[in-house]
This record gives C-alpha cells, sequence and structure tokens, in this order.
C-alpha cells in the first residue's frame, strides 16, 4: 500500500472561497484486520490496556465484503469503554489508554466486517494517531494514514468527511510537519468554521510554525465554540508558550477543577508540574507530576518527575524515574535528558551508551516520517557536530518552522559553531516570544557575551538563574559560571519578592560543574545528517 503522506491543498486565502481538497488518488486496498498489529506497549502502558479491553484488539479473520445495499454506519455502542472513550473524543479530552484501546480494537472488528464505513476509518485513523503519540510508537503513524486514506477514497472530504482531513492534520503535527498541518487544517475550517476539534489541530500547527498571532485567534475561536476543562488547558498552554506563566497557572488550575475524568485531569495536573518547573519551584512540580501519576498512573509525568528532581539533588531518584518513563514511553527527549544526567555526574560511559541509544530512536523515526530535526540539532549542539546542527537547524528555518524553539536552537547552535554575530538575531528572536525561558535567556546571555556586550549579557544570565537555576544539569552551571566570570548580577535585576515577616531569600545559585571531559557519542552514532 502507498502510504505516502497526500498533499493538501494550497492554505485558502479568507477573500477568496474554499479551494477544492486534493485529490485521493487510486482507492488503497482494504487493510486487513489481521495484518494490524495487535496494541502493545512497554511496562506501564502495557499494564494500563490489560484485562478484557485488551482482546478486543487482536482481531483476526480477513475482510468480508458488504453489499452496498447493506452499507450502514456504526450503531452505538454500549455502555463500557469504547463509548467512554468516544465520550472523551466529543469532549474534546483524552481517553484513558484502556479505554483507547478498547476503541481501536472495537473499530478494527467493524472495519473488517463493514469496510465501506468511511467514518469508521477515520475514527480508527484517528485513534492510530493518538496511541502512537502515546505510546512512543511512530509505527502506528502508518496505519493511521493508511485508515485515514483509506476512509476519504470510500468518502472524500468535500463530501462531508471533514474527520479524515482533521485526522490527516493531527498526524502531520505528530509527525511534526507543521505546514502540512496548516493547510489541512485551513482546508477544514474554510469550509466548516463551527467544526470545533479543528482547532487544536490549527493551533498546534501555528505553534509549529512560530505563527504565535494566528494560534491565538485559532485558541479564541477554540474556546469560543467549545467550554470547559478542555478549553481552560488551550488558554493555559497558550499563555505558557507568551511566557505568561502565572496566567497559564491560574486557567491550568482550573481547567484541573473542571476535569471530568482522570485521564482529563491528569493533563491539567502535569501542565501545572510544568509550570511550576519553569518557575523554578522542583518541589512544587514534583508535587504536581506525583499528582498526575496517582490519577492517571499511564500518564508520562515520569521524565517530568524525574527532572524536578535532578534540581532538588534527588539524583538516584531521578534516575530511577528516567529509566522508568522509558522503560514505558522511549522518547527521545527522555533518552537526552538522561544522557545529560549521567554526563553532568561524570558517567561518561552511561552517557555515551544513552546517546546511542538516542540515535537509534532517531534514526527509527525518521523511518516513520518524523521530523526530529529540532530535537537532533540539540543534541549535535552540545554533542556531536555543532556545524551539522546549523545545517539541520537552518533546513527547518526554510521549512518554515519558526517557533521560539527553534529560533533558540538555531541560535545556540551557530553560536557554538563560532558565529555568535549570526546567532544574535535567533536567540533575540527566541527570548522576545517567551521571556520567562531560564533556557532562551541564558543561551542569549552567552552570546552577547561573547559579543562582548557584557552589561545585556550579565543582565540576561542573572535573569535566566534567577527564574530557575537549575533549568538544565549541564547548562545551569555552565551560565552560573559565566555569570560569575562577568561579576555576578547587575544592580538592576530584580530579587526574588519577600512575604510579611519572611526571611530574605537569596539569589538562587547554580551548583558548582562537574570537572571532567565532555561526553560525546561515539563516531558512529553521531546523529549527523550527511
Amino acid at each position: 500500500m502507498d502510504v505516502m503522506p497526500q498533499q493538501p491543498p494550497e492554505s485558502p486565502d479568507s477573500t477568496e472561497p474554499p479551494l477544492e481538497p486534493p485529490e485521493t488518488g487510486p482507492v488503497p486496498p482494504d487493510p486487513d484486520p489481521a495484518e494490524l498489529p495487535p496494541l502493545s506497549l512497554r511496562t506501564t502502558l502495557r499494564r494500563a490496556a490489560m484485562g478484557a479491553v485488551a482482546a478486543a484488539v487482536l482481531v483476526t479473520g480477513a475482510v468480508v465484503a458488504v453489499p452496498d445495499h447493506e452499507k450502514k454506519s456504526a450503531p452505538p455502542p454500549a455502555p463500557g469503554p469504547v463509548s467512554r472513550a468516544l465520550k472523551a473524543r466529543d469532549m474534546g479530552s483524552p481517553a484513558s489508554l484502556s479505554d483507547l484501546t478498547a476503541l481501536i480494537g472495537d473499530r478494527q472488528q467493524w472495519v473488517g466486517t463493514h469496510p465501506s464505513d468511511a467514518p469508521s476509518w477515520a475514527l480508527l485513523g484517528t485513534a492510530f494517531v493518538e496511541w502512537g503519540q502515546r505510546s512512543a510508537d511512530a509505527a502506528y503513524y502508518g496505519r493511521a494514514e493508511q485508515a485515514l486514506k483509506r476512509s476519504l477514497a470510500i468518502q472524500p472530504g468535500e463530501n462531508g468527511n471533514t474527520a479524515a482531513w482533521v485526522g490527516l492534520a493531527t498526524l502531520a503535527n505528530a509527525r511534526h510537519d507543521f505546514v502540512t498541518a496548516k493547510k489541512w487544517g485551513e482546508t477544514v475550517r474554510a469550509r466548516q468554521p463551527k467544526q470545533w476539534n479543528v482547532y487544536p489541530a490549527l493551533i498546534d500547527a501555528y505553534n509549529g510554525l512560530g505563527d504565535y498571532k494566528s494560534a491565538n485567534t485559532a485558541v479564541e475561536k477554540f474556546t469560543a465554540l467549545h467550554s470547559g476543562a478542555p478549553a481552560l488547558l488551550r488558554t493555559a498552554q497558550r499563555y505558557r508558550d507568551l511566557g505568561r506563566r502565572e496566567d497559564a497557572r491560574a486557567d491550568a488550575q482550573a481547567a484541573a477543577d473542571r476535569a471530568t475524568t482522570p485521564a482529563q485531569k491528569a493533563e491539567c495536573l502535569y501542565l501545572l508540574g510544568e509550570l511550576a518547573w519553569e518557575r523554578g519551584e522542583p518541589d512544587k512540580a514534583v508535587a504536581q507530576y506525583s499528582a498526575a501519576l496517582r490519577t492517571d498512573r499511564a500518564h508520562p509525568s515520569l521524565a517530568g518527575r524525574a527532572r524536578a528532581l535532578v534540581a532538588l539533588g534527588r539524583t538516584d531518584e531521578a534516575e530511577r524515574d528516567y529509566k522508568a518513563a522509558l522503560a514505558g514511553l522511549p522518547r527521545p527527549e527522555y533518552m537526552l535528558e538522561l544522557g545529560e544526567l549521567y554526563e553532568s555526574l561524570g558517567r561518561d560511559e552511561d552517557a555515551r551508551s544513552q546517546y546511542a541509544q538516542l540515535g537509534t530512536a532517531l534514526a527509527r523515526d525518521a523511518g516513520e516520517g518524523v521530523d526530529n530535526a529540532t530535537l537532533r540539532g540539540r543534541f549535535e549542539t552540545d554533542h556531536g557536530d555543532p556545524a551539522t546542527a546549523v545545517e539541520l537547524l537552518k533546513a527547518e528555518w526554510d521549512r518554515s518552522h519558526r517557533s521560539a524553539a527553534v529560533a533558540d536552537a538555531l541560535g545556540w547552535a551557530l553560536h557554538r559553531s563560532g558565529d555568535s554575530s549570526s546567532a544574535l538575531q535567533y536567540a533575540t528572536r527566541a527570548v522576545a516570544t517567551d521571556g520567562q525561558s531560564a533556557p532562551y535567556m541564558s543561551h542569549l546571555g552567552a552570546i552577547q557575551q561573547a559579543l562582548k556586550d557584557y552589561g545585556p549579557a550579565r543582565r540576561n544570565l542573572a535573569e535566566a538563574l534567577l527564574i530557575n537555576p537549575h533549568f538544565s544539569p549541564l547548562e545551569g552551571p555552565a551560565a552560573q559560571k559565566a555569570l560569575d566570570a562577568l561579576g555576578g548580577p547587575p544592580a538592576d535585576v530584580p530579587q526574588p519578592a519577600r512575604g510579611p515577616g519572611s526571611a530574605a531569600k537569596p539569589r538562587p545559585v547554580a551548583p558548582a560543574p562537574q570537572r571532567h571531559v565532555p561526553v560525546k557519542a561515539p563516531a558512529s552514532h553521531v546523529l549527523s545528517s550527511r
């Protein structure tokens, strides 16, 4: 089966009528449910899928053709896990993993005997995208694309099958192809501007492209059409992207208070943990991540908790959580974080092994169409070849992937490759978007220091360490060392506020850096694009 991504139409102009969607091409053959691999998650996620609902996933048998006059849509499910998963979808909330497992098994069974049910193929494809994201198994994206293409071949999007188009937008976002996600999403919006479920896909696409004005408009439209915890959570995430973390915390807490399912509440608690971490409050972050895990044992909060435990000096517990997180969700970003923890502790062999695993994971994801150029660039910048990082990240920028994260990564790569003058504009852009990000502020300060612009360098380095002195086990100590070389924080950097009767809170100081040779991955595992 041809599973190359379909090309969406050009983004419709607001002054023009909606553009016709692309031709779907030849009708792909019906995927045989027996050929669809059984869902499997590692350790933590596997437990969530155990029980009677998991049996529904192991569907066997050939597709049975149904005469045209017998075609019908799937009947409403009986109360149970499938019904709960559909209800979560209709609310715009994540389903529990066991319910998602049951939904996928149910749809596989249904399309096995009703292969011309376009809505069920669209639902199955979208569920596969969610499973791929939540299991860190990009192989399911290909299955998702097959199902979504089959749905459109049966019923084209212009004939009302916008659910499949939304699924393709969500799939493109999962693969970090934000240009394609934007085009699919805007095609749906032009035809059905009140279809609320397209706006989350558009928000993610605009954020990935660094088009924050359009993202803000999409958030406003989404919250006008939808309410409750999903709307509050999207608003909180928007405030976070803009560096307005107090506003983000208020809305995230309100979302947690309104959450109606454990999976939904865990998402809110996780965001509260992220916000506490970014404010330099690792103890509060640990509490929120732990609450998310108590609410939903399958929620991916272990790596966040590990990061916060490192900041508290509890590195043994952090290593335990990172390993547990990777056993269940082998996400490349977790591998990089654990490798850097090992490097900060002087465990060079462990760091090299972790970086080699990272290279393998990125290669595997690339084979499934996932663009991890930003993460690859970050690795190459500090642990491989900065020139390769520049090449990767400039290509990403040229693809219109111009988020603050890409701007920061490209600026840092240029600086590390010796071109601090060119780096300055990208680092400045990242900080202009999110002036409360300790990594962005630290990178800008280091670049200014290299350019002998010592006043702004001192101010930005001090601000970074004031926001979160432990933002990285490697870069945090390096930022402190650079600030010390500049003579400490300037007088105009605000100090932490003190409540009535409280003792003066000293400016946070990152721990002294370990004295050892920086670790690089073995030559055979350097993540080069060449």
